[in-house]
């Protein structure tokens, strides 16, 4: 008997599933090779390098715009204030004034909260941002006091769960009533220039700043003050928007600042300002802006901006 060798097993039946066989190693038509895919993810990565940041400077300017629309809904609250205290501001006291003031429940500050980086219920209870001062006047509520991009806790305040603080803005402190600052008519924090007590008496007044967003590391009470000729920040802008801090004037309108100093955009964190803060000779642009629209000297009711 002759054995059959494998040449001669090898028929057609054996031939097609050789056939099959390879047709199923073969790569499918189309398909990508490896270094086409290599290619199509480093593609998808430059794309996205490009596309996200631009997205993000985007969202964080519709932010910036949400944060002028409050700053301006509180600047028409003060005049409606004022069009019902007979062209009287508000109250505008600090830390002490506002305590006290609500520990016997009269809620006579614009604003009624003290902030700090610990668990007081300043720090979340809306009711002391409504009740009383301008709370009353605002249709939106206490959301209008927050800049949608301050979400700044510290880190006991994180673990405890919270999202974020209640309040971002605070009112120049020579605007109103400002309780136990005051010497008669004169703010004793600067003594040489207008306390401004009615809306009339605010000759400029789109020029002069009503309410400001301030740092997280300064904002505590809602007065913003710094002094005159003592060359440091007391309280500190805030730099939300890139470097941009937002501003309301007393005649309605808001504005953001570009600020020019980097010493001006401290980051927003807890104990980063380190105030009170010197500002060096050649720094001071920023701090001449801010003080520039606070108020003008006593001897210069007129005057548009203090020392031009």
């Amino acid at each position: 008997m002759r054995v059959a060798t494998n040449h001669e097993n090898s028929g057609p039946a054996t031939e097609g599933l050789a056939c099959r066989w390879t047709a199923r190693l073969s790569p499918a038509v189309g398909g990508f090779t490896l270094i086409e895919l290599l290619v199509a993810i480093a593609v998808i990565g430059i794309l996205a390098s490009i596309i996200l940041p631009a997205l993000s400077g985007a969202k964080e300017k519709g932010r910036g715009v949400v944060c002028l629309s409050n700053l301006r809904q509180v600047a028409f609250a003060l005049h409606i204030y004022a069009n019902d205290h007979d062209d009287e501001l508000p109250f505008n006291m600090g830390a002490d004034g506002t305590r006290r003031t609500v520990q016997e429940e009269k809620y006579q500050n614009w604003v009624n909260n003290v902030m700090t980086w610990e668990l007081d219920s300043d720090n979340t209870n809306t009711f002391l941002l409504t009740a009383g001062g301008l709370g009353p006047y605002l249709h939106h509520g206490p959301s209008v006091f927050r800049c949608p991009s301050d979400n700044v806790l510290s880190r006991v305040q994180r673990d405890a769960g919270w999202y974020h603080r209640v309040r971002s803005i605070s009112m120049n402190a020579m605007l109103g009533n400002a309780g136990e600052f005051l010497n008669g008519t004169v703010n004793t924090n600067n003594p040489g220039y207008q306390q401004y007590f009615r809306m009339c008496q605010v000759l400029n007044p789109d020029d002069i700043f009503a309410f400001v967003e301030e740092h997280p590391d300064s904002i505590n009470d809602g007065y913003f003050i710094n002094r005159f000729g003592s060359y440091e920040w007391t309280d500190l802008p805030a730099s939300y928007h890139g470097s941009v801090g937002n501003f309301s004037f007393v005649d309605g309108h808001a504005e953001g600042h570009r600020w020019r100093n980097g010493q001006t955009m401290a980051a927003a964190r807890p104990d980063a300002a380190q105030l009170p803060l010197s500002v060096p000779k050649g720094q001071r642009a920023d701090w001449y802006w801010v003080l520039y629209r606070s108020t003008v000297t006593r001897d210069d009711m007129t005057s548009t901006y203090v020392g031009h």
